[in-house]
């Protein structure tokens, strides 16, 4: 994605949170990492849709966004004055996570290889379908049968896949029994990153998914 002027340290910034895959608050990666993501780096990668961004007490909570996953199978800049051997290391890491490790490990994204569990479909599903990938990155995600997922969890692991056929196939599942798609209930919950995942079905925007209800 040439074109967003991303900096060294921008681009680090995704690097941890790929490696985080999860919500992380901005104090918890000061005390882990040493890194404080300042206002104006928050607000650029808001802005390009690679970090979703929301206000959680005092801090700032943070994660990879739906974007920032498709940007991090693209090359990064790590080059930084003074310090080539650390942009050097950064940027094979990059490189060979996306181009050796990530096609040994079967997984189809770099959201799927970082995932806390495992969301690859089973070998056992039919034509490794599209559907059946949802299904297995919804019980990866889901607490328990039946619970609530919103689709902006669920969007970034499907990163190598076009909107429109992924769209396609949950739409499809939603005709199948025990699978429900909805609103949120509490439309001022919602943060920009939930209606940009949101899915138009029935006439409204639908942000949640349960199978096994």
């Amino acid at each position: 994605m040439a074109g967003d002027d991303l900096t060294a340290s921008e681009s680090a910034i995704l690097v941890v949170l790929m490696a985080e895959a999860r919500e992380v608050l901005n104090t918890e990666l000061r005390d882990r990492y040493g890194l404080d993501v300042r206002k104006p780096q928050r607000d650029k990668l808001t802005r390009l849709h690679y970090v979703a961004s929301r206000k959680s007490g005092p801090t700032y909570a943070l994660q990879l966004d739906d974007k920032g996953w498709v940007r991090m199978q693209s090359d990064l800049d790590f080059a930084l004055r003074g310090a080539s051997a650390l942009g050097a290391a950064l940027t094979a890491l990059q490189v060979n996570l996306r181009d050796r490790v990530l096609e040994r490990s079967g997984c189809a994204t770099l959201a799927e290889l970082f995932a806390l569990t495992d969301v690859r479909a089973p070998a056992t599903e039919p034509d490794g379908s599209l559907e059946a990938r949802v299904v297995a990155a919804y019980r990866a995600l889901a607490d328990e049968p039946g619970a609530w997922v919103s689709l902006r969890r669920l969007r970034p692991f499907f990163a190598d896949i076009p909107r429109g056929d992924l769209d396609d196939a949950l739409r499809r599942l939603s005709r199948s029994e025990g699978v429900t798609i909805a609103p949120e209930s509490n439309q001022k919950t919602l943060t920009g990153a939930d209606t940009a995942a949101a899915l138009r079905l029935g006439g409204q925007d639908n942000h949640l998914l349960a199978i096994g209800v």
